[in-house]
């Protein structure tokens, strides 16, 4: 453990997998290849979803917005986390630290929002087919996906600020890869209760709200499907969110994956479950940006098709 006499903290210590060398090696290349599939899978979503227009709809605009917040999220944690398993204990500067946390609470708050608007956004569209497009205008979309935005920040600039306040004066040492709220949070020598009843009120609008309405749209989009008469009809509309019924789950099922489970007493298992954590975090923060867009990919006819067109066209160019 590295202490510090002064109050005034000037950096932090990432301790990650310095503990498992052998391990960090091949993290360190799994990592890597997980973040180039991230930024090679999303950028050509992105790509697909803004040169052809027949994908210029609702929600093929949430999910760009979605490809383009996982490479944001992706970008703001994962050169950290590469830098740590090539040096052992990454030494981050405690404002470098603070902005990568702003940018990565700022992401993931966005992400859960924004999974809630692309619930009702799927709603309308199983629930109300004949509107849809009269419900679902730009005047609609586009404020969603900026609140979404916005929410995110805000909420970020909030625990960020109050986490700047807090006087680190016993140990500088994260039991993580990268600056993660929870882990700075512990080394505070302070009263932490004001940031834990902020991160309740952040936690209820960015994690229960948006779940609230995800599941009640989802109660709604089932009992219309289910009035369907043809077997065929109700294919085809359960395969319009199908897609992100799944990247919720997986969303979602990691957070409380990690949240939910009891905390150790003893110093040692607590330091082993600081590690388990801090697996789990990987795997949600890389994970499920990479699988993303082959959700969306593979069970979805009309990209496919984009796809097929885009890599047609270039040949024919070539040609």
């Amino acid at each position: 453990m590295e202490r510090t006499n002064d109050s005034m903290l000037t950096e932090f210590v990432l301790v990650g997998l310095s503990a498992h060398p052998k391990l960090q090696t091949v993290f360190f290349a799994l990592v890597l290849w997980m973040y180039l599939m991230i930024l090679l899978g999303n950028g050509i979503l992105i790509s697909v979803i803004i040169c052809d227009s027949h994908l210029h709809t609702p929600m093929y605009f949430f999910l760009c917005n979605l490809s383009f917040l996982d490479i944001c999220y992706t970008s703001s944690s994962v050169p950290l986390i590469l830098d740590s398993f090539l040096t052992g204990r990454k030494r981050v500067s405690f404002s470098g630290c603070m902005v990568q946390m702003f940018l990565s609470f700022a992401m993931g708050a966005t992400e859960c929002v924004l999974l809630g608007m692309m619930a009702l956004d799927r709603y309308v569209a199983i629930c109300y087919p004949l509107r849809y497009s009269v419900i679902m205008s730009k005047n609609a979309y586009l404020p969603m996906a900026a609140g979404s935005w916005v929410t995110g920040l805000v909420d970020s600039v909030v625990q960020t600020s109050l986490a700047m306040q807090l006087p680190f004066c016993t140990s500088n040492v994260i039991n993580h890869f990268v600056c993660e709220i929870l882990a700075i949070l512990k080394l505070a020598c302070a009263d932490i209760s004001i940031n834990v009843i902020s991160m309740a009120g952040s936690n209820l609008i960015v994690l229960v709200m948006p779940l609230l309405v995800i599941s009640i749209s989802y109660i709604f989009i089932v009992t219309t499907i289910l009035r369907i008469p043809s077997t065929k009809g109700k294919r085809k509309a359960f395969s319009t969110c199908s897609a992100h019924l799944t990247v919720v789950i997986i969303f979602y099922g990691t957070i409380f994956f990690m949240y939910a489970k009891p905390k150790s007493k003893s110093s040692v298992d607590a330091d082993n479950q600081d590690i388990i954590e801090a697996l789990i975090s990987l795997f949600y923060g890389v994970m499920a940006p990479m699988l993303n867009p082959l959700i969306y990919s593979l069970r979805n006819k009309d990209v496919k098709a984009a796809v097929k067109n885009m890599v047609g066209r270039k040949n024919s160019d070539g040609i």
